[in-house]
């Protein structure tokens, strides 16, 4: 599995899970006890993981989604 987005924002979570389910794309949350344990002071970052084998398609949605930064421009790849 690898990590696809790391936030606190709900809003952006929930949007991205029902893109993600739209595209028959499974994914997992991880951290959710440990952020609701350790209160409201948003030290703790949910994490949403995919499938490897997803993972290039699911980034490219949540990119065009404006949701994820696309990792190629961010780590000085091509553009």
């Amino acid at each position: 599995m690898r990590e696809l987005l790391r936030t606190n924002d709900l809003v952006a979570l929930s949007l991205a899970m029902a893109l993600l389910k739209d595209a028959g794309i499974e994914c997992v949350m991880f951290d959710t006890h440990a952020a609701i344990v350790e209160g409201s002071i948003s030290a703790i970052q949910k994490r949403m993981m995919v499938l490897d084998e997803d993972y290039h398609v699911a980034s490219e949605l949540l990119v065009g989604a404006e949701l994820l930064e696309s990792r190629d421009r961010a780590g000085g790849g091509p553009a």
